[in-house]
Parts: C-alpha cells; sequence; structure tokens
C-alpha cells in the first residue's frame, strides 16, 4: 500500500491540477443552462463538486507568495464549505462562481504555469497530457500551454 502525502508532490503538479479541474468544471457545466440543470444531472453535479474540492486542496500547497494568494482564502473557504456540507450545497452558489470566478481563478492559474522553467513546463506538459488523454478537450488546452 501507498503512502504518499500531498506534500512529496512539487508545487508545479499542484498548479496543474488546479488548471485541469478548472477545465473540468467549465466543460461539465458548458453542457447546461441553469443551475437547476446542472444540479439534476447528478453525475455532472458531482463531478463539479469533486473538482472544486480539488481546486481548494491543491491550492492549499501552493507558495505564499504567488498570484493565487489575493484569492486562496476564498477558495478554500470554497472548498471546505462543499467539502462539509454535504448535502446542503447551495446550487446558486456554485453555478454563480462557476459562470462569475472560474474564469479569473484559471487567468491567475495560467499566469503561474507560465512562470514555471520552461523544460519542466513542458515535462509536465507531456505527462499531464499523458495522464488526460482520453479528455480531448484537457489535451488541446494543455497543447496551447506549449507554444
Amino acid at each position: 500500500m501507498f503512502d504518499i502525502s500531498s506534500t512529496d508532490r512539487a508545487t508545479e503538479f499542484f498548479i496543474f491540477d488546479i488548471y485541469i479541474a478548472v477545465l473540468k468544471i467549465k466543460h461539465t457545466a458548458s453542457k447546461f443552462n441553469s443551475t437547476q440543470e446542472l444540479f439534476h444531472s447528478y453525475t455532472d453535479w458531482d463531478s463539479v463538486i469533486r473538482e472544486f474540492e480539488i481546486i481548494g486542496k491543491a491550492n492549499k500547497y501552493l507558495p505564499r507568495d504567488n498570484l493565487f494568494e489575493k484569492d486562496k482564502t476564498k477558495v478554500v473557504d470554497f472548498r471546505n464549505y462543499i467539502t462539509h456540507a454535504y448535502f446542503g450545497i447551495d446550487p446558486d452558489r456554485v453555478w454563480n462562481i462557476i459562470n462569475n470566478n472560474l474564469d479569473e481563478i484559471l487567468d491567475s492559474v495560467i499566469k503561474l504555469i507560465e512562470n514555471i522553467d520552461s523544460d519542466l513546463k513542458h515535462e509536465l506538459i507531456d505527462s499531464f497530457i499523458e495522464d488526460n488523454k482520453y479528455l480531448d478537450f484537457v489535451v488541446k488546452e494543455l497543447e496551447k500551454l506549449k507554444r
């Protein structure tokens, strides 16, 4: 049995975890026109909630002096809210964040990725492409980061 704690991973991995989680949320939510449509598709709803949990947890491992810091408390607080609210999660709050805050988070993460050493960045992109090869929309966005 493996015991690999989150702290064994390099910060750059967490940055890419957030990036991919945001892409997955945006892709999933794009299939719906309203909060209720998303909420009533339990597999899509659960997927979105899980990806928000990943964003919040990964964000806790980013250095305090990064571009994401100004949003850190808000992101982590939201992760704690959805992790512990269980069946009491407000779908309108989730929908609002998807539509009004996710692009800002994505922009911040892209800036962090752009600041990663070029060789390491390309190595990580290739690794994440391999890990997500079944998700065309993720691969497409990761390929854009190579340019």
